[in-house]
């Protein structure tokens, strides 16, 4: 009879978790860093303003946003990491092993931990295991499916196998049967739903990337203290002569209000993860010209080059940098707050993005918060770019190196006659375009019918 009753309770459990009260709750799962994940971050606020609470369920690694932290509605699970031993076994058993442990991990995580959620929404790529997880979770406990896609994961395996390798083939037929499986999808470009609607049978809702309102133009006094801040740690914000009320870029009038120096240098920044789908070498080749050019034409400044982010590569591009011992140009590399990061956007003078993409069919987010802070941006064209960045609207595109150099001379070399102040009148429109508004319009209604 104790077994018997045993095996009814499990049973009666189980029934629980699939038929019991579905709240209005959402489970988001980033198969990743959420901390570096801005989209989902911005998912995770739009829902609660839309009365949902939210389970994410992620790897940790860098600290979110101050408004998802702290925000009550907003629980974050931690997944535990791969065990370290297994990358020293070969590279197809290290594959499947971790497979084999991550959609475990998942499925007891999403299954028995988590209250019943109205809807699951899942970031892809990754695909591979969270999609047929994330699936088969849905289907047991009765919850909605909703794939947000940022790009093709079988796109970003192909940059390290050839397209035709085994594991390539199954990744295209796996992410394209698994995402035809979903009750409803989102993609960030016209392009990639119009790609997914013709290829994949998979209709989806364009949700372009919109900044919230923290991404902003600063003003001077705001610019003063937050270099200020940064030469605390950073000595390339500093100024030269150690004046503590100073900073390279500017310092303070008679009255006490903060001014830029004459002959200051441009304030120059990139963002990247330090992979594949971004050549910094396109970037090192241009400021090397630039640097040429700066020491014959006087009427191109020194250029401050902040480059934020972490990834595989940046190792390699920071011994690059070393070898070019530039001397009219300073690279920094530092890791920034989340708070600072927008702030250091809305000082800036010029942006620039290396991002090509794997598919040619997802925009990068670094423009978008970029654009937010009303910064111009010079960025490396690619197939659907264009729905983004308006050449010499709102900013430029370059397909070399040289081209790069040129339109980096062209807009610093006067920034108050060049085409930068026109750029930046032009962005008012898409500054005007926040993220609340296109949610409201084009995700909303996945998760409130």
């Amino acid at each position: 009879m104790l077994l018997e009753a045993c095996c009814l309770l499990a049973l009666l459990a189980l029934m629980w978790k699939r038929f019991g009260p579905r709240s209005k709750r959402a489970c988001v799962l980033v198969l990743g860093d959420f901390g570096r994940s801005p989209r989902m971050q911005y998912h995770c606020l739009s829902l609660t303003r839309a009365g949902f609470d939210v389970d994410v369920v992620a790897y940790g690694g860098s600290e979110p946003h101050n408004s998802v932290r702290d925000n009550p509605k907003i629980s974050v699970s931690l997944l535990n990491p791969m065990p370290q031993f297994i990358n020293k076994l070969p590279r197809l058993v290290v594959y499947l092993v971790k497979v084999v442990l991550q959609s475990l991990q998942l499925f007891c995580h999403l299954y028995f931990s988590l209250s019943r959620p109205s809807h699951l929404l899942l970031q892809n790529p990754p695909a591979i295991p969270t999609m047929v997880v994330a699936w088969a979770v849905c289907r047991l406990r009765g919850t909605e499916f909703i794939i947000d896609w940022h790009n093709y994961a079988h796109t970003i395996l192909s940059m390290a196998l050839p397209k035709n390798h085994v594991l390539v083939r199954f990744a295209v037929w796996y992410e394209r049967f698994f995402g035809r499986m979903a009750d409803n999808a989102v993609c960030v470009t016209d392009a990639m739903r119009e790609d997914l609607a013709k290829n994949w049978g998979v209709a989806a809702a364009t949700m372009h990337d919109r900044p919230p309102a923290l991404f902003r133009p600063l003003d001077l006094d705001q610019r003063h203290h937050l270099f200020l801040q940064l030469s605390q740690q950073y000595p390339i914000f500093a100024d030269p002569d150690g004046d503590p009320n100073r900073t390279v870029f500017t310092q303070l009038d008679a009255s006490g209000t903060p001014e830029y120096r004459s002959a200051r240098p441009a304030l120059l920044v990139s963002s990247t993860s330090w992979t594949e789908d971004e050549d910094f070498g396109v970037l090192l080749e241009a400021l090397s010209v630039y640097e040429q050019r700066s020491l014959t034409e006087r009427n191109l400044p020194p250029l401050v080059c902040v480059i934020t982010g972490k990834g595989p590569q940046k190792q390699f591009y920071l011994e690059q940098i070393k070898k070019l011992q530039f001397t009219r140009i300073q690279v920094e590399t530092p890791w920034l707050q989340a708070a600072d990061y927008p702030r250091l956007l809305g000082s800036a003078d010029l942006g620039v993005s290396l991002h090509t993409s794997s598919s040619g069919l997802d925009l990068p987010m670094k423009v978008v918060d970029m654009f937010g802070c009303g910064l111009p941006v010079l960025a490396h064209d690619f197939r659907c770019l264009a729905e983004l960045v308006r050449h010499k609207h709102n900013g430029m595109v370059f397909m070399t190196s040289g081209e790069l150099a040129s339109q980096l001379g062209q807009l610093l070399g006067d920034p108050e006659q060049s085409d930068l102040l026109d750029f930046r009148e032009n962005l008012l429109e898409f500054r005007l375009q926040r993220w609340e508004q296109h949610w409201n319009t084009n995700v909303a209604p996945l998760f409130l019918d």
